[in-house]
């Protein structure tokens, strides 16, 4: 069984290789488990990481190119498509983001088609279909209301794996992940990712920049949690998913204040004090536009999980980044 992964050069894409390596071959709910023999990662970054595993195929390339595309698609079993400009990105940048994050999608879904053998894909997208006033508690019924450039073309996404998957081209399935954290690296483009830089930085003793209010809510998941929520979303059938196909998953509701008290409680506030509270205009726009609370009652029904809490997703990070403890010196 030949799996792709775009985007697999990205940590979330190189955790989830990782995992189905060590899965070796890979369950289906209802159906016998099938072997792995090859895992591509397509991205338009090399790999810092130094595969050893003779099933890891690397190949650079652009997703918005429809030959490259056909070339690392047109075989594969399985497909985790997380290949995207970011949101921060895509709202500068209106034609990188249509290229990459519209047409990449629209060029995979395409060579999916042409192979007739109806592969099994997990799109990722974003909470960021939502925008603007929104009611206290976001639904799986409430409608799409994309108010970026980036939500825009997620909800596109979605909609555009539903219908292939109603028309019988693909089996496919959109997870609507809420900001995941904490992202290993460096800080990027998208427009949250100060939720991860104001706990990553202080946990390796780095000054970092919040530029939103404290009382500001974020609906966040886990990279555990995240990888976890990719593999069940390719292990459920289609039959148990049923006709919708988009599903918002579980996360946690927090403000950015109680992420600084949660790290105070692990690091101390040494590690709190290397926060620089900066307002940004903008990304405060931003940040209240997107939902912070969300029902997920069909992902949950599902299986899929949330996080505990967010002290556990910082001990997470430091456990699987082997963050040096400084603050316990």
């Amino acid at each position: 069984m030949k799996v792709l992964i775009t985007g697999g050069t990205g940590f979330v894409g190189k955790q989830l290789a990782e995992h189905l390596l060590r899965m070796q071959t890979f369950p289906f709910k209802g159906e016998a488990s099938r072997r792995i023999e090859k895992i591509t990662l397509f991205d338009a970054f090399p790999n810092d990481t130094k595969w050893t595993d003779p099933r890891i195929e690397l190949i650079v390339g652009d997703i918005s190119n429809a030959q490259a595309v056909a070339r690392v698609a047109q075989d594969a079993d399985l497909v985790w498509h997380l290949a995207a400009v970011v949101s921060g990105e895509a709202e500068v940048d209106f034609d990188l983001g249509m290229r990459v994050n519209l047409q990449g999608t629209w060029n995979l879904l395409e060579t999916l088609r042409a192979s007739s053998t109806r592969p099994r894909l997990v799109n990722a997208s974003s909470f960021a279909v939502f925008g603007g006033d929104l009611p206290p508690v976001v639904t799986d019924r409430t409608d799409l209301t994309p108010k970026s450039s980036y939500g825009t073309q997620k909800a596109i996404g979605e909609l555009l794996v539903a219908d292939f998957t109603r028309k019988g081209f693909v089996d496919g399935r959109s997870l609507r992940l809420p900001t995941i954290t904490v992202r290993p690296g460096k800080p990027n483009k998208a427009a949250s990712t100060f939720v991860s830089s104001i706990i990553r930085e202080p946990l390796s003793r780095q000054p970092a920049v919040c530029p939103v209010r404290k009382d500001s809510l974020v609906y966040i998941s886990s990279p555990r949690r995240t990888v976890e929520a990719m593999v069940r979303a390719m292990f459920l059938s289609g039959e148990t998913i049923g006709a919708e196909r988009t599903i918002p998953l579980p996360g946690l509701t927090l403000s950015v204040g109680e992420m600084v008290a949660a790290l105070e409680r692990i690091a101390g506030p040494t590690a709190t004090s290397l926060i620089r509270w900066e307002p940004d205009a903008t990304i405060q726009r931003l940040v209240d536009s997107w939902p912070g609370r969300v029902e997920a009652a069909r992902a949950k029904a599902l299986g899929f999980r949330a996080d505990s809490d967010f002290d556990e997703i910082v001990r997470a990070h430091i456990e699987d980044e082997s963050v040096t403890q400084w603050w316990r010196n």
